[in-house]
């Protein structure tokens, strides 16, 4: 198919230039003093959270293609990793993240936006593009071009969500951009049998929209909730957090695809899209707790934040 044939081609072009990257990572950035001589890596961490995040993943692909056992079987091993990653974060001298800051409410509060962000926008990007591919019968190059007005609202609009922030603090661009979104997601409800491309228009600018009026307010929040030492271990948090959105977006949605993409019929796009607006709605919830002007969350996050 069309797909699996651009896939591989993006993935084979990723490949290089991901190695390039490591390599210039590694020849032009110096490792950055220890803030505690002597405190060891937390090793343990590093390779039970993508253990985790890995079995989580997989348990969700093997349970939307109905395999039962293997489904059980990697929820079971994701739970183990799962527990095994909070009981070494606990003993770690250095843990991978301060258990103060997964105590503070602002703090989580933006990771949780951030993930869900980048898990309905990946997925509804994943079946948008299977949709018109293999239901509309068209090239994954004019599929691709279909796709643009999600990718440059998305440009265009993240330093307006910096000068957003700047002057009215995260609050207002990340509540504004959830709404949009999740009114675009509920355009979905219109989309009809087939891969036509009107009712995905809406749904791919609202979203759109939204992730450019989120996408800078909410690093600013998750940087904003801790001490000024953290700031820079939030931001990576609320990337890893992203990330997570992404796999899990790919990996529910795909679940789905199959009745999504089905030429005589809606009903899955229909579900996605009911469970979309649901986790805007859920993001927009969150935003309440995100710190709402420069600084005033370190009250939350302030003494109870060690590394």
């Amino acid at each position: 198919m069309a797909y699996t044939r651009g896939g591989g081609c993006f993935f084979r072009l990723t490949a290089p230039r991901a190695a390039a990257a490591t390599g210039g990572v590694r020849a032009l950035v110096r490792e950055p003093r220890r803030a505690r001589p002597g405190a060891t890596p937390d090793r343990a961490g590093m390779v039970l959270a993508p253990l985790t995040l890995g079995g989580l993943v997989w348990t969700v692909i093997a349970a939307g293609h109905g395999h039962r056992d293997g489904a059980a079987a990697t929820a079971v091993f994701t739970l183990a990793a799962g527990t095994a990653f909070v009981l070494a974060e606990r003993r770690a001298a250095a843990p991978m993240v301060p258990g103060g800051l997964l105590r503070a409410p602002a703090f989580l509060g933006a990771g949780g936006i951030a993930l869900i962000m980048n898990l309905v926008t990946n997925g509804v990007l994943f079946v948008a593009t299977l949709r018109l591919q293999q239901a509309g019968h068209r090239s994954a190059l004019v599929a691709g071009a279909m796709l643009l007005p999600m990718a440059v609202p998305l440009a265009v609009l993240a330093p307006v969500s910096g000068r957003l922030t700047a002057r009215f603090g995260p609050r207002v661009p990340l509540a504004a951009g959830t709404a949009v979104a999740a009114a675009g997601s509920l355009s979905l409800l219109g989309a009809g049998p087939g891969g036509g491309y009107a009712a995905l228009l809406p749904a791919l600018l609202g979203i759109g929209i939204g992730d450019g009026l989120i996408v800078t307010a909410v690093v600013a929040a998750a940087m904003r909730a801790v001490p000024p030492a953290h700031a820079g271990l939030a931001g990576g948090f609320n990337n890893t957090a992203r990330q997570v959105g992404t796999a899990l977006g790919v990996a529910v949605y795909g679940a789905v695809a199959g009745p999504a993409l089905h030429p005589e019929s809606a009903a899955g796009l229909h579900a996605l899209a009911w469970a979309s607006v649901a986790l805007w709605l859920s993001a927009l919830a969150l935003v309440r707790v995100v710190p709402a002007r420069r600084r005033t969350e370190n009250r939350l996050a302030g003494p109870a934040v060690r590394p």
